[in-house]
């Protein structure tokens, strides 16, 4: 006789379920329902009105959201569906199931934030930069505020330019932002700004590795002035340099060189050649992962303002993925 277990799908529970029995102790859904508990989300609740229905807490549709961009579920529509489908996502949401409008909405948050209080957001609004083309040279339907870039192997793309600076070693973006200009020349300053309000906690930025994109005579002063030492290229580096280049020795070093002088001379000594090496293996691969593995790919929202809330979930559904592989190590 075949020897078989049981089932039966119509036997209920004998005791309510609890969702906390779901999932293994250790899963990403648990590590970043953690996270996400433990941040400071006062400025989204205290915009929420008193009157109506109660409201989804904004710390569970974060946490649908965060977790959602960390296993590749992007639209509205299908995160309300995995709250029924998923065990995982059931967790995130605690059982509850926000329908694709309240998630949407949420993920438009600033605008959302205005229409509910009647009232703007406190700061002045993301202006586009003077750089490149103006709002008047060309007009895309989907999203006007969108350009039109060179992108990689050749060709042209209506796109928005994601920045991102990547910590090497953990691999975490530590600051991020997205413009409209396709030149990166600009943005070094801008990031210099966002590594240098970070909390003392983390650490102090030592070295900058940037390819030839953020190269300019500025970029140089600027960092040292915040006491960061540049190793920007300075052109574009042969893909097979020879043997007697690669392991060639330090020339002389210049007498009272100039930043970018006694940056170029940084660049042809073993420990410089050594520390840019690293720049392939730092936040190319955070992009090539966040594209291939997460299958983000483009975004959801329109208008520079939505686009860069959303870069900032990716970006931080990313860290939350990496440090859950890193608490782990």
């Amino acid at each position: 006789m075949s020897n078989f277990r049981n089932f039966d799908r119509d036997t209920g529970f004998l005791l309510p379920p609890s969702v906390n029995e779901w999932l293994p102790e250790r899963h990403l859904a648990r590590f970043v329902a953690e996270i996400i508990d433990a941040l400071d989300v006062s400025a989204m609740s205290n915009s929420y009105r008193g009157s109506g229905s109660a409201s989804y807490h904004p710390k569970l549709l974060l946490a649908v959201l965060v977790y959602g961009y960390a296993t590749g579920v992007f639209s509205s529509r299908k995160l309300e569906q995995a709250t029924y489908d998923s065990v995982a996502f059931r967790f995130i949401a605690a059982n509850e199931h926000p329908d694709h409008d309240t998630i949407a909405t949420f993920r438009a948050a600033r605008e959302a934030k205005t229409k509910t209080t009647g009232k703007k957001p406190g700061g002045k609004p993301p202006q586009p930069p003077v750089e490149g083309p103006l709002p008047t040279d060309q007009i895309n339907l989907t999203d006007e505020e969108s350009r039109i870039m060179p992108v990689s192997g050749g060709g042209f793309e209506q796109c928005y330019n994601a920045q991102a600076v990547v910590a090497e070693g953990s691999l975490l973006v530590v600051a991020g932002d997205v413009i409209q200009a396709p030149n990166d020349k600009q943005q070094l300053e801008p990031m210099l700004a966002k590594t240098g309000a970070l909390p003392e906690e983390l650490g102090k930025v030592e070295t900058l590795l940037g390819d030839n994109g953020y190269f300019s005579e500025a970029n140089v002063k600027a960092c040292k002035a915040a006491a960061i030492e540049p190793l920007l290229a300075m052109g574009r580096d042969s893909h097979h340099p020879s043997l007697s280049e690669r392991f060639a020795g330090a020339p002389a070093a210049p007498e009272n060189p100039t930043p970018v002088e006694a940056m170029a001379y940084r660049f042809q000594t073993p420990e410089g050649k050594k520390l840019y090496a690293l720049r392939k293996h730092t936040p190319e691969p955070v992009f090539g992962i966040i594209k291939s593995v997460l299958g983000f790919r483009q975004f959801l929202l329109r208008g520079l303002d939505k686009v860069k809330g959303e870069w900032n979930l990716v970006t931080m559904a990313w860290n939350l993925k990496r440090m859950f592989v890193l608490k782990a190590a």
